[in-house]
């Protein structure tokens, strides 16, 4: 029987972060993208906890249970990565392996950029940040917009708002109705909102060479832009190539992208580890 998962909360910088933890062995610790909720990395999988590992997911200040940073401007990647360490120390673990889908993915590398010693290695899901993108783009504006239609009416005013002409027919119904109920799961949606303004305009490191310094080992995991145009292939692939010791892994042509399904995402970062060598490194 699996063992069910223990609730825990950790301040940082005075905002409580709410999280679980479940199973025993080295930590991977879970990030989760904009809007979303710890619940939306492994999309409910146990497969890394029956495989000899801790799993500890928290949502991000703002987000889910977690609570409203002070500030409304207080959602940028150097909060975001204080916390995931504030979170390692609230929890007594030295080094864990991150993995990330989207914002978490950036957070992650801003964590291994500023911090090297408490990661033992790298799930980078489908990142989204490109730092050559210029300020005032349409993508900017986009988000605004999405930001806007949230605090006016809630959940029907941020998908009024999404720009559903970018997801294929084949994915639509899918992407619009997970958009809602992850979006439901939110205890402050105002919160949600703000950090919708301030995330995509922050920048987790400057360049892609900054990422040759990441020397622990990183799986990339890229979607193929007919079903996820919004976090595109190329920079998942400049990603993997900017990373000294990274591996690429995406989904079959016509296939379901591997970020959406949450056992074979596991068998990917389960794999990680093993080619970290996790089991022997750092676990307290």
């Amino acid at each position: 029987m699996a063992e069910l998962p223990r609730p825990f909360r950790v301040r940082s910088d005075g905002v409580a972060l709410a999280g679980e933890r479940a199973g025993a062995g080295p930590a991977v610790v879970l990030l989760h993208g904009l809007t979303a909720t710890r619940r939306y990395v492994l999309m409910g999988s146990r497969l890394l906890e029956r495989s000899g590992y801790e799993v500890v997911a928290y949502d991000a200040r703002g987000h889910g249970r977690s609570a409203p940073a002070d500030e409304p401007s207080a959602y940028a990647y150097e909060q975001l990565a204080r916390d995931l360490v504030a979170v390692l120390d609230g929890l007594g673990l030295e080094r864990a392996i991150l993995a990330g889908a989207s914002m978490g993915a950036h957070t992650a590398l801003r964590a291994a950029l500023t911090a090297p010693e408490r990661v033992i290695a790298l799930g980078l899901i489908t990142p989204a940040y490109e730092p050559a993108a210029a300020a005032g783009t349409p993508e900017l504006d986009g988000w605004r917009a999405l930001a806007e239609g949230l605090r006016r009416d809630g959940v029907e005013g941020f998908v009024r708002a999404y720009d559903f002409s970018t997801v294929p027919e084949r994915w639509r119904e899918t992407v619009e109705r997970v958009i809602s109920q992850r979006l439901s799961a939110h205890e402050h949606p105002q919160a949600v909102a703000d950090a919708l303004e301030v995330v995509p305009r922050s920048r987790p490191f400057a360049t892609m060479a900054d990422l040759a310094a990441v020397e622990v080992p990183a799986v990339v995991v890229g979607s193929r832009d007919d079903a996820d145009p919004g976090h595109p292939l190329a920079l998942a692939e400049r990603y993997a190539a900017a990373l000294p010791g990274a591996q690429l892994v995406v989904e079959a042509p016509d296939s379901s992208p591997i970020a959406w399904q949450g056992g074979r995402l596991s068998r990917v970062l389960a794999e990680l580890a093993r080619r970290a060598g996790a089991a022997a490194a750092g676990h307290t």
